[in-house]
């Protein structure tokens, strides 16, 4: 086959691909089978493997996946993926259709109405009709980079075969469809594995899998419902969705324009029965005013659009039994009760526990052990009780006390007047107070040392290597010691004298050749009354009779490690193990070994502390007796991320140091207005509350944290590592050039020289504030390339001034 040839058949089979692939996702109809659609695709694939040079960026074969991405990269939104309010009452929605004519000032609006699918959403980047980049929503500011696995969903365009924008965003939700979902799961239970838990979860987690090849093989879909850009040009969100779809975008077909409330709940009514026939999940509507120009003049809260609700279709809900309360302690020492419950399937998930809030809510309920419940399932991660059946109560069911002490350390709790939450005062020695406080300070929002999770900080504590946040940055000094560091504890026991025991499963594993330990655990079955004499005399029979392989001298030392009084099944002395193993080429003793054996909680802790070097054989060996530990490769990966923490502003250092209260709104607020740690240690009451947005709780909550000397030497230690505790100014020091103070201005339209950001960052840089809807108490507007003509004709009759780019340049150079 010559080039020529293969390009036209390339080019033919991709044409027919797509056109099958828009028929079943766009249009819902199907004219040929899956078998046969994946033949076409094979075909595709081998004749772009034979022909390199031809398989295209936007070629259907991107599709089938097989990319690993070890680490998703973080990208900041360019506009942030905000969510919605939500309402669960027709009440409220009422309400908030009353606050939308309010702010218009008129009841001349109409509303764009959509189903809400309970998937991920997920914002799409094109550049000149390519995709370019899929990136989760995050924290709304910014989200992982998951463009690789976006490119599996079969219904996301990876070219948009049209006269397009030169840049533009879309925003979609992607699901799990229930018939993919029930498939996939038949599948796992076939081959033995657990069921995923429901498709919410299940589609969120595929997302962010390292192999694309797994994410493609789930098939999973995507309803896109938002389009934005600098030089779009749309009047209403109906007029720009109709130009998604006409872009071969797949659009929910359920979505509607209602002109009144009361059409909108009919069209609520209509899909609360309705949606249960869809392939996908729904657990609502989203209701938004459909003009641009109005949704502008409503603005944004600082967490949603004022333009925008999200109306919950009611949870359901089960009965189930009150087996048990257990409590949970956050770092902040905050407990909180969760109630055990007998399991019950609730909208699709198997249900054994449920959110109690606290004391307040206990009493409230009125619970007894026992009894049984009413459970909910709304938009909270874990399920929530909403009542009991009194009539079902046993007669010997005693009512629920709330505990009194702290479950992990004992100390006696605390209940602060006003304050709903019991707390356990000792956050220097509370174990989840402890782990908690790292955690925080350790996450992506704050310091972001992504190497360190749960597991690795968990075991760090349990090791004393740390305790408290300032011992992170200590960790450098030890990189060494750090490699081979164990993270589980579970094959270690310590008996009656407080020497350190291993499982004899571990060292059957170690010590043979490449079993599995399923393997092993047949073999020490009913094992445990069985001494070593006994057992051996016939081990070997055994090992041929299980399919295990092993060396002679694996055997003669593992009967080496054990003496007559010994059992087979449970475990050995570590010790006893680690005597035969060394002694050959180290001098080591018994009383050593045993004192080491009673100080330390591993396997790795001990060979550290016996300052020897270990022989390839024996390094081989420890490292299979050990549980999984770091490598060096992770280690590495630990010191790079604390040494480049360093880097982080005052203001996430000041969210990351945990203190009641304070988010990341109040640590950027209190940043700012202080500039240094020290001037807020320093700092009143009163002058915090001059800050908008900070209450007295907060203020009380920041003055309380300083008071403690415990904090303060925290602070030391940590600037003496290189942290940064103050506010590093660019414009401050051109404060006195400051043109724009006092005036309110808007751009609109495409500018040549700003994008959206940087005009914003120019005009507050300069003392200005940028409005983001035109009204009549505006200084003057930016006029762009392509303004919108519904928005200059609002600004023409308001009588605002309108200036061009150029002006604007002239205007800010003249003045600065």
């Amino acid at each position: 086959m010559t080039e020529q040839q293969a390009l036209a058949q390339i080019q033919e089979l991709s044409e027919k691909i797509n056109y099958h692939n828009d028929l079943y996702y766009q249009k819902d109809k199907s004219e040929i089978t899956d078998y046969e659609f994946d033949q076409l695709l094979e075909k595709l694939i081998a004749l772009e493997n034979q022909f390199p040079q031809y398989k295209f960026e936007d070629s259907p074969s991107q599709r089938v996946g097989g990319t690993i991405t070890k680490n998703f990269e973080t990208v900041v939104h360019k506009y942030p993926m905000l969510s919605l309010g939500n309402t669960y009452s027709k009440e409220d929605l009422i309400d908030w259709d009353g606050r939308v004519k309010r702010g218009l000032g008129t009841d001349d609006y109409a509303y764009f109405c959509e189903l809400k699918f309970d998937g991920t959403a997920l914002s799409l980047t094109y550049e000149n009709g390519q995709l370019k980049r899929a990136v989760t929503r995050g924290d709304g500011t910014q989200g992982d980079d998951i463009t690789t696995n976006a490119k599996t969903i079969r219904s996301i365009p990876l070219k948009v075969k049209h006269q397009v924008p030169e840049s533009f965003e879309v925003r979609g939700e992607v699901y799990f469809p229930k018939k993919e979902f029930e498939r996939v799961n038949a599948e796992r239970i076939e081959n033995g594995e657990e069921p995923l838990a429901n498709p919410r979860n299940a589609g969120s987690g595929t997302l962010k899998m390292q192999d694309s090849s797994i994410v493609a093989s789930r098939k999973l879909d995507c309803y896109l419902y938002y389009l934005l850009g600098d030089s779009l040009d749309f009047n209403t969100h109906s007029e720009s969705m109709a130009q998604l779809e006409q872009w071969g975008f797949n659009v929910s077909p359920t979505y509607k324009r209602c002109n009144t409330i009361e059409e909108v709940l009919e069209y609520i009514a209509e899909w609360e029965t309705k949606r249960h026939d869809l392939p996908s999940e729904t657990d609502g509507v989203v209701i938004k005013v459909d003009s641009l120009d109005q949704q502008n003049e409503l603005g944004f809260t600082a967490k949603s659009p004022r333009w925008a609700i999200a109306y919950k279709y009611k949870a359901e809900s089960a009965s189930t039994v009150l087996e048990s309360i257990s409590y949970q302690v956050g770092r902040t020492g905050s407990v909180t009760p969760v109630a055990n419950l007998k399991p019950v399937l609730l909208a699709g998930t198997t249900v054994k526990r449920a959110s109690l809030h606290n004391a307040n809510e206990i009493a409230r309920l009125g619970l007894h052990l026992g009894d049984t419940v009413f459970v909910e399932k709304g938009g909270e991660i874990i399920p929530k009780i909403t009542g009991i059946d009194e009539l079902q109560r046993p007669t010997d069911s005693t009512p629920v006390e709330y505990i009194t002490h702290c479950p992990e350390c004992s100390t006696e709790l605390v209940r602060k007047e006003g304050e709903a939450n019991h707390y356990c005062p000792n956050s220097e020695g509370c174990p989840p107070q402890i782990l908690g406080r790292i955690e925080h300070f350790v996450s992506k929002r704050a310091m972001d040392i992504d190497s360190l999770g749960s597991q690795r900080l968990d075991a760090l504590i349990k090791s004393k290597i740390i305790h408290d946040i300032s011992d992170l940055y200590r960790l450098p000094q030890i990189e060494k010691k750090l490699i081979g560091f164990e993270l589980e504890s579970d094959q270690y026991s310590k008996n009656e004298e407080g020497e350190l025991c291993i499982s004899n499963r571990k060292i059957f594993y170690a010590l043979l050749e490449k079993p599995t330990l399923k393997q092993i655990d047949n073999l020490l079955l009913n094992s445990e009354q069985i001494n070593p004499e006994t057992f051996f005399s016939s081990v070997e029979g055994r090992l041929q009779e299980k399919g295990i392989n092993y060396q002679q001298d694996g055997l003669t030392f593992i009967e080496a490690c054990f003496t007559s009084e010994d059992s087979m099944s449970t475990s050995l002395e570590v010790h006893k193990v680690l005597i035969p193993l060394l002694q050959k080429n180290h001098t080591i003793d018994d009383y050593s070994l045993k004192r080491l054996a009673k100080t330390e909680r591993n396997i790795h802790d001990i060979i550290t502390n016996l300052f020897i070097e270990l022989q390839p054989k024996e390094k081989e060996i420890i490292s299979k007796l050990k549980s999984t530990s770091l490598q060096k490769k992770a280690v590495e990966g630990i010191i790079a991320g604390i040494n480049e923490s360093k880097d982080k502003p005052f203001e996430k250092v000041l969210f990351a140091l945990g203190i009641r209260h304070i988010g990341e709104t109040s640590a950027k607020l209190l940043a700012k207005k202080f500039k240094s740690i020290d001037n807020l240690i320093s700092t009143s009451e009163s002058h915090v509350l001059e800050i908008d947005g900070i209450g007295h709780k907060l203020a009380e909550s920041l003055l309380q944290y300083f008071k403690d000397n415990r904090n303060i030497r925290r602070i030391e230690e940590l600037k003496t590592f290189g942290l940064n505790f103050e506010t590093i100014s660019i414009i401050e020091s051109d404060s006195n050039h400051q043109p724009l103070v006092g005036l309110r201005i808007i751009a609109s339209g495409k500018l040549k020289n700003y994008s959206r950001d940087s005009i914003v960052e120019k005009i507050e840089s300069l003392g200005g504030t940028y409005v983001k809807a035109i009204s009549s108490n505006i200084d003057f507007v930016i006029e762009g390339e392509k303004m919108g003509p519904a928005k200059k004709d609002k600004a023409i009759k308001l009588g605002l001034k309108i200036i061009t780019e150029e002006e604007f340049d002239k205007l800010i150079d003249t003045q600065t």
